[in-house]
């Protein structure tokens, strides 16, 4: 019974936010502001479901359901939607609703076609470190979410600027320097709780196994991305690192994001 109700959620959470993702290319067509607050509504309602199935899924697993490529797309997904509702208490950057609904309705399609099955935690997941670890590193993607969503939006405006013909985008994106901001704010954070992930992980195994490090393929990984986001912070504190490299290097660091999550928990 419960599994069907979670199959019917899953469904309403796709067309709540198929319906966002519409009501935001609205407002970018016609530039209207007054829809961008019954898009931020409408995304706002997809996060509060999300949270519902997030914790409908932990009552039926009895654990935090972030284990299977599903769960953590999902949790990927959801937590790209509290970042993007974090941020906007803060800034406000002009069409950047309409990237981010967007990316969290195609991280909801890719959910929707991976298996739901649920899987019987292994003993050595069975910690309170789940959660946190997990929580952390998947909380911190989503602020690498904003700041790709932003990379994409800088290098589409330097590519208008530079054809010197100011074409559609031009009047519907903000300033090379907002966004310059938003990529560095975003990164920031995210990093923030990349390390903490991290930091909770290497302690997470020194309790399961007896060790603080093994130089498994998922640490590794985890090693390799946290080294990039790295360099780029050191970067743009250090030499002001910023413009189209910084965008460049942005979209490619979420793309390894990606591929790293798909590989590791696929």
């Amino acid at each position: 019974m419960m599994y069907e109700i979670s199959y019917v959620l899953f469904q309403i959470i796709l067309i709540v936010t198929a319906g966002a993702c519409a009501v935001y290319v609205i407002c970018f067509v016609t530039q209207k502001k007054n829809c961008s607050r019954i898009a931020r509504l409408i995304l706002f309602s997809s996060w509060v479901l999300q949270t519902g199935y997030i914790l409908l899924r932990y009552i039926m697993a009895g654990y935090t359901p972030v284990t299977t490529l599903h769960e953590a797309v999902f949790f990927f997904a959801w937590s790209t939607t509290v970042a993007s509702i974090s941020f906007r208490w803060r800034y406000t950057v002009k069409n950047f609703g309409m990237f981010v609904s967007l990316l969290v309705f195609i991280l909801l399609i890719v959910a929707a076609f991976t298996p739901r099955e649920m899987i019987p935690l292994k003993p050595e997941l069975q910690s309170f470190w789940l959660p946190v670890h997990a929580g952390l590193s998947l909380l911190s993607y989503g602020f690498f979410s904003l700041a790709f969503c932003g990379g994409i939006m800088y290098l589409i405006q330097e590519y208008e600027l530079k054809s010197r013909r100011l074409g559609y985008f031009f009047s519907r994106l903000p300033s090379l320097d907002a966004l310059d901001q938003l990529n560095s704010h975003c990164l920031v954070v995210g990093f923030v709780f990349l390390s903490l992930g991290m930091i909770t992980g290497v302690l997470w195994l020194k309790q399961a196994w007896g060790v603080y490090w093994r130089w498994n393929q998922k640490e590794i990984c985890s090693l390799l991305i946290w080294g990039i986001y790295l360099i780029q912070i050191h970067q743009w504190f250090s030499i002001g690192w910023r413009g189209r490299r910084a965008a460049l290097m942005v979209v490619a660091g979420f793309v390894l994001v990606l591929l790293t999550l798909w590989q590791v928990v696929g």
